[in-house]
């Protein structure tokens, strides 16, 4: 007879997790939500196996809520995140990331010749294609894609 065993990451009692995160992205996910600088609990797991995605990864923050416009960010490098709400150990809202119509100061244009990659200029794109995420350059018009895109 077999024996399975299981290991499990403890439930949250208050919080945030962010499912349905690309294994590869998670990193970026974590860069883009400032958690790398935050003071909070938070538990990840990557490598998971999901029917969706072959590999996804989770993040469990304890005691951290987001705005929406904060998780949409995230939109560009996890665009099929999920979020589940925690209070008192409960799922009490899920919700679902959408990618902006605007993108600021989070990507690098992809123009090596593009103001922002030479002066103090903040990074500015409006989205021009939210399946296939792309971007055009405010300053330069070129446009970026999901495949050449770096967060920066």
């Amino acid at each position: 007879m077999k024996e399975t065993k299981q290991m499990s990451v403890s439930a949250i009692e208050n919080g945030t997790v962010i499912d349905h995160v690309p294994a590869k992205n998670l990193f970026k996910v974590i860069q883009i939500l400032g958690l790398d600088h935050i003071d909070s609990q938070i538990t990840f797991g990557t490598n998971l196996e999901s029917k969706k995605l072959g590999r996804k990864a989770i993040i469990k923050i304890s005691g951290k809520f987001f705005e929406d416009e904060d998780i949409n960010r995230i939109a560009l490098v996890a665009p099929d995140a999920k979020l589940n709400i925690i209070r008192g150990y409960e799922v009490v809202e899920k919700k679902v990331v959408e990618v902006p119509d605007y993108i600021i100061g989070i990507a690098k244009c992809v123009n090596p010749k593009c103001i922002t990659n030479f002066e103090h200029v903040t990074t500015r794109f409006r989205v021009v294609s939210k399946k296939n995420v792309a971007l055009k350059c405010h300053y330069c018009e070129k446009i970026t894609t999901q495949e050449n895109m770096q967060i920066i």
